[in-house]
């Protein structure tokens, strides 16, 4: 019978003699090189916390780095709180002030296996001729609560992006060379993001915070909102409770500082994989119109 033996990262990694770091085997070119491959700040931060050696090379990767054109931040967490299986997604444009926002919603989501495409074509087409107004609102919608948790989704969101907003403040006015900006969060749940013309009238026009709150003011809006009780996708995603809520201030006619085509653009490019699927089933529907008031 043979012996088994077992080997050990550490064993590989020991230093052979008292004081040998392996690290200092590799030459400054090359570490150099990798670090500038780095796509993120918190991986080189990791990197200069691995010695002494390394964390004196960092600076002159950052060195390199006189201006700022294109900032991409992520928040350790999301904004807004959710039960397990509920569905809430987010897409804010701001410029001094909301231009548009996107919300996608359900009340639970559930994976299956996928179906073909035309299966998934028919049984949507199924579910929107369901009733005599191809995609109405059921009345239960109105009477067990399901307006006021969507409504509840919308006011949520809107607080988180224009808090986002506002924490903007200083990072623009101390980066002039700033063209886009994107805010999101490490579960995917919303994103704030601003372009250039969205930054210039960000610096050029006063922000307008909300009274005791560290956000911006939300102005009067008005809300396209789009149901379907089921959504099932191609790729076997079942969103129960599907809620699409598309949102601009009132007087602006199209939002993001375009007309209806760019509104639409912007809707349909808000969200990747099968959310982007559900938000093409569900513009479909029919369309509900509210507003709310500023906050």
């Amino acid at each position: 019978m043979q012996s088994r033996h077992r080997v050990f990262a550490e064993d590989l990694l020991l230093p052979r003699e008292e004081g040998e770091d392996h690290f200092d085997r590799v030459p400054d070119s090359l570490v150099l090189l990798i670090f500038n491959r780095l796509a993120d700040a918190r991986s080189l931060g990791r990197c200069s916390a691995v010695s002494k050696r390394f964390n004196a090379l960092v600076p002159l990767v950052l060195k390199n780095f006189s201006s700022i054109r294109n900032l991409r931040m992520e928040l350790p967490v999301s904004d807004v709180g959710t039960d397990d299986g509920v569905l809430l997604r987010w897409k804010a444009v701001f410029g001094s002030t909301l231009q548009s926002c996107v919300i996608l919603g359900g009340t639970r989501v559930d994976r299956a296996a996928a179906v073909p495409a035309a299966a998934a074509t028919a049984a949507g087409d199924h579910e929107a001729s369901q009733g005599d107004d191809s995609g109405s609102i059921p009345e239960s919608f109105y009477t067990n609560g399901g307006l006021k948790l969507r409504v509840v989704w919308t006011i949520s969101s809107l607080i988180a992006a224009a808090t986002r907003h506002y924490l903007l403040r200083e990072i623009v006015k101390e980066h002039p060379t700033l063209e886009t900006v994107a805010l999101t969060d490490a579960h995917g749940q919303g994103t704030l993001s601003m372009g250039r013309d969205q930054i210039k009238e960000f610096r050029d026009k006063p922000l307008a915070a909300a009274a005791a709150a560290n956000r911006t003011q939300v102005p009067a809006c008005n809300m396209k909102l789009r149901y379907a009780p089921m959504l099932e996708l191609s790729d076997g995603t079942r969103i129960q409770g599907a809620t699409l809520v598309v949102i601009k201030p009132v007087g602006e006619a199209g939002g993001i500082g375009g007309g209806r085509k760019e509104l639409d653009e912007f809707v349909a490019d808000a969200f990747d994989g099968p959310y982007r699927e559900a938000v093409s089933a569900l513009s479909k529907r029919r369309t509900y119109l509210l507003e709310m008031n500023g906050f």
